[in-house]
């Protein structure tokens, strides 16, 4: 069990925006939920080297998966790890702010291993949707400054 200060300290890390898709916290109804860089079913810890904020969709999808499919080399690659990579250095966002686009095997693999784009869904129903409000909103995407997000 991770005690509240511990999920508080994750929460300020990652500057309350979801490490994997970097939606706020702030505009969504729920607090975001503390993730499990190596799931503690496969031998992972509650220490904070092991832990990422997560909406509730990308925690849903990642599920205890800690490598995916990157449909560009074929490879199978470890996903995304917020403790020891750099967001940016994997995806970058669309033009219009409402698709994150993977640009490493890494970034390709997440995006596709959490559905990261809802791409399954009609636009009107999907994630992207919700992004284009909050671009209109001025609150999309988050700068890379944290002092600004």
């Amino acid at each position: 069990m991770i005690d509240d200060v511990t999920k508080e300290i994750v929460r300020k890390r990652a500057n309350y925006l979801c490490e994997y898709c970097h939606s706020p916290e702030r505009i969504s109804t729920t607090r975001f939920t503390i993730d499990h860089l190596i799931p503690k079913s496969i031998g992972g810890s509650d220490e904070l080297s092991n832990l990422a904020l997560s909406c509730r969709r990308c925690n849903e999808r990642r599920y205890n998966f800690v490598a995916g499919y990157d449909p560009e080399t074929k490879a199978i690659v470890p996903l995304f790890n917020p403790r020891q990579q750099i967001w940016s250095e994997h995806f970058i966002w669309s033009a219009n702010g409402r698709t994150i686009i993977g640009v490493t095997p890494i970034g390709r693999a997440t995006c596709q291993r959490l559905d990261v784009n809802d791409e399954r869904y009609p636009e009107d129903d999907s994630i992207q949707s919700a992004r284009g409000y909050w671009v209109q909103a001025g609150l999309h995407p988050p700068s890379e400054d944290p002092k600004e997000n």
